[in-house]
Formats: structure tokens, sequence, C-alpha cells
């Protein structure tokens, strides 16, 4: 199906001074569960994370800790994002900082380029700056200030008051763009995704389109512009290049040839940066705009979005050091419609980890591997002939290869779970109704007994491929036991349903094991 394209998929930059909490790790893991369904189906994939390092408030931040912007980076990328990849199981190719020597360089050539191309220009800017958001606000993105900041506007994210700034800046001409990309949203509808994003897009720029100031001259860290070193580049739009930096963009052109354009997944907050402000900045470079943007929800807690300030943040390691990082990534892409906001809470997480892995899946694989150990002394058994109900699990086999396959290709993650889900359940509700453990009893039957068992072994090993993207802790387990030779990683899952198995069990110890949750 998929054999020699190429795909690459990024997750946003995150911002290095913000404490990893499920948020992050929600937008991770659904880039590595794409990634992965894509590699094991032949493709070229590239998967790019990391973190966006420069701005006023990192400086604030380094400064009130004595340290250099720099050291201040470097001891959280070690210290709170590097560790985030490994606690949620992430599989990434790259990992850019916007501190990195790659970067620097080439956002300076892009932004000379244009430059050159007449795409910049000089000008006076005044307006209320956010340093949290490092973003310029509209008068209708300020509130009024309650308590001790009353009297005052405020950020309606942060409520934190805004400075009024007037600079001298550069300016990109982003609203000559605005009807190449009303005509790019409208060519390809599935540019920015879902269509609740996408809507929001085509809206915002039908409203028109202001220039964008992407230059500050009121301090230096950040990547200095090329033409006039008493200014950076403004936050956004340094950061945004990163997804054309790390694959070779100004320094090999090969390599980026390769992997350019890539797949976006982005919070729905991020959205307009990413829909609007990028496709322009590339479209006046005269490179080719992304392959989309997808806009995913918010996970809300007590109904309300995450956020530090509100101590609703929860950290990944909360879960997973009760759960595991297998639970974590099938609890948050299986329980919410990936593009729609999804309310956490710890009941419906104990719920569905006792009801779908432990007794669903986790329970299946143990009663088959157990009975052809029991039953056939650990050696894979031999079909005999078909009933009805052997060829529909092998049906069922082939629907759910193809309905994840076909899921994945739109970004509905959580309907590709639920496709190889629908095995999962018809070879529970398959052992139930053809009572292998009954059949044992009878030696007349014996033919029956090993049919049942090497239709369901098939069925399992098919389960294994076409859930490692997103058990990839517990499918190793059980492909280890199933005797099937290599990694369940290389197999294709774009095949799933024709995987070629072992002749030898061993023994499984629980993929997900009760747990008592204090309530």
């Amino acid at each position: 199906m998929a054999d020699g394209s190429s795909f690459y998929i990024t997750t946003p930059i995150f911002y290095v001074n913000d404490v990893p909490h499920i948020g992050h790790a929600y937008t991770e893991v659904a880039a590595d569960v794409i990634s992965r369904w894509h590699r094991q189906a032949g493709e070229d994939t590239w998967m790019l994370t990391g973190t966006d390092e420069h701005g006023q408030k990192i400086l604030r931040t380094a400064t009130a800790n004595d340290v250099t912007p720099k050291e201040w980076a470097d001891k959280l990328v070690a210290e709170a994002w590097k560790p985030l990849l490994e606690t949620v199981d992430i599989a990434n190719d790259d990992f850019i900082r916007t501190t990195d020597e790659r970067h620097e360089q080439n956002v300076q050539k892009f932004l000379q380029h244009l430059f050159d191309e007449g795409h910049i220009y000089t000008g006076e800017y005044e307006g209320y700056y956010c340093v949290g958001c490092e973003e310029y606000k509209t008068d209708s993105q300020l509130v009024p200030g309650t308590g001790e900041f009353e009297g005052q506007l405020v950020c309606e994210i942060h409520s934190k008051p805004v400075e009024l700034l007037n600079e001298k800046n550069y300016f990109f001409r982003m609203s000559a763009f605005a009807d190449r990309l009303l005509a790019l949203y409208e060519e390809r509808p599935d540019f920015v995704q879902p269509e609740s994003a996408r809507n929001e897009v085509v809206s915002f720029v039908r409203s028109g389109l202001d220039d964008l100031s992407i230059s500050r001259s009121t301090f230096d860290w950040g990547v200095k512009v090329p033409w006039d070193d008493s200014h950076v580049v403004y936050v956004w739009f340094d950061a945004l290049l990163n997804y054309i930096t790390a694959v070779g963009y100004g320094q090999d052109d090969a390599e980026f040839a390769r992997r350019w354009p890539a797949q976006h997944i982005v919070g729905k907050d991020i959205l307009r940066f990413h829909a609007v402000i990028w496709p322009a900045m590339l479209m006046a470079a005269g490179l080719e705009v992304p392959r989309g943007v997808f806009g995913h929800g918010w996970l809300l807690v007590g109904g309300e979005k995450m956020s530090k300030s509100k101590l609703t943040g929860i950290a990944p390691s909360q879960i997973t050091d009760t759960f595991g990082s297998d639970a974590f990534r099938f609890y948050f892409l299986s329980a919410i419609g990936f593009g729609q906001d999804g309310s956490f809470s710890w009941e419906d997480l104990a719920a569905r980890y006792q009801a779908e892995l432990a007794n669903g899946f986790g329970n299946l694989a143990s009663r088959v591997v157990a009975m052809i150990a029991r039953y056939c002394d650990g050696a894979v058994p031999t079909a005999a002939t078909l009933t009805a109900a052997d060829l529909e699990i092998q049906s069922i086999e082939r629907r759910a290869t193809e309905r994840s396959w076909e899921a994945i290709g739109r970004l509905a993650v959580h309907e590709a779970i639920a496709a190889a889900w629908e095995l999962v359940d018809a070879l529970n509700g398959y052992l139930t109704s053809e009572e292998p453990w009954a059949l044992a009893k009878d030696p007349a039957q014996r033919d029956r007994l090993e049919t049942v068992l090497a239709v369901a072994y098939h069925g399992l090993g098919t389960l294994a491929v076409l859930l490692s993207p997103v058990l990839p802790k517990a499918t190793a387990k059980l492909w280890t036991a199933l005797g099937a030779p290599g990694t369940v990683q290389e197999q294709r899952i774009d095949r799933a349903d024709e995987v070629r198995l072992g002749e030898q069990v061993s023994a499984l110890e629980a993929l997900f094991p009760r747990i008592e949750v204090a309530g």
C-alpha cells in the first residue's frame, strides 16, 4: 500500500519554560502513534519534536535564577523535556532546539531571503504585548483585570497585565498572502483539520490579515536579524522555522527534498500560527506549504483547560507510575475523539484500564497463550476444516486491518484503535461461543479444538501488530510469547491480517495487571 513514500510528522516545539503536563504528552503520543503506523506500513517516516528556547519570558526567568538563558534552557531540556519522551514511550527521530546552530543559522538564511525578495519592511509598532504568550494582543484578546490587577488590562489567557510597547520593528508583508491562503483552504479542504478548525481559520483570514511584526529590539535573547544585529527575530517566526531547519533547509537540499512537506499536529490554541502565518511565510520563500495542519482539542480537568497558574496541570508520570505508559497512550487516544476536547478523570481512566486493557485485550492474550500451552504442550496448532465462525474471525481481521489504516490516513486515531478493538471483542466472543475448554475434554473434538486455538492464535498475532503503535510495550511482550520471528515493530501493519507467526508459545505474564485504585 504505502511502500517507499515519505511521511514527515511534527509536534509543536514546546516552550522550554513550561512544566510538561498531560496536554503536552497527549500531543507527543498522538504524533508518535501516527508515525509508528506509517513506519510499519513501509513508509520513509520521520518524527520531529523539540523545544522553543528564545524570547523575553525565558530571558527573564533565567535572569531571576542567576544563570544565562542557554544554561537555563539546557537544564530544562535535560530535566523535564527529554524525560517526558521516555515517560510516554516516544520514538521520535529527531529533537530540535531553537538554540541549535543548524536552526539559528538557517533561520537567518530564510529571513535574508525574504528581505532580499521584498517581503520585509521597516515600521513602527505600538501595541499591548503579553510576555506569557510572546505576542501582541488585539483589543478583543484583553479583559479587565481583577484582584491585584484591577484597573489594568490583562491577557485573556494568562490573566496577567500586558505591557504597552512602542518599537521600531521589521514587518513581514503577510497581508499580501490573504488571497493565496484562502485559495489554499478552498483547493485543499483537508489542509486544516478538523473541519471546525478549518472554519475558524478561513473566517479569520477572510476578516482581513495585518502585516506581522517579526523583530524585537528591547532584548537580545534570540536569533539576530542578519542585516541588523540590534534586532532579534520574533520568537514565533523563529520557532515555526524549526520544521524545515530540522530537515536540512539551507544546508542539505537532498534531505530537505526527501522529508518536506510535513504533517503538523498542534493544539488548537496555536492553530493560527501554523495554518495562517506559517504557510504565508513558506509561500513568500517559494517553498511548498505543509502537508496539513491538524489542531487537536484540549484536555480538560474539572471542566477547565489545564494550566500551570490554576494548578490543574497533571504530570504524565502521575499516571504512568500507576498505570504504565501503554495505558496512558491507549486511554488518551481512544477515549477522546482526535480533534475534540476531552475531559480527563482518574475514575474514567481506571475503569477503561480495567474493562478494555486488563479484561479485554490482556485477558484475551493470557487465555489463548495459556490454552495452547495447556492443551497442545505449547506447540501452535494447525487449523482443520473452518466453520462460518472461524471464517468470520478471519474476515474481521481483514476488516480491522483495512479500516485502521484508512482511519490513520484521515488522522482519526481513535477510529483506528476502535477498528482494532472490534477484533478484540470478536475474539473474546469467539472463545465464549466455541468453548475450547469444553472441547478439550472430548478426544473426538481434537481437530475442532486445534482449529479454534489456531484461529484465535492468528487473530491475536494480527492484534499484536495492529496495536503495536499504541501499546508498544505490551505488544512486544505478547509477540515474544507467541514465538513469532523478529520484532512486532518490523511487521507490516497494513497487512496485519497476513501476519506469519511462530510454532511454539512461551509463558506470558499479565500484560495489564490488576490495579487497586484508592477511592
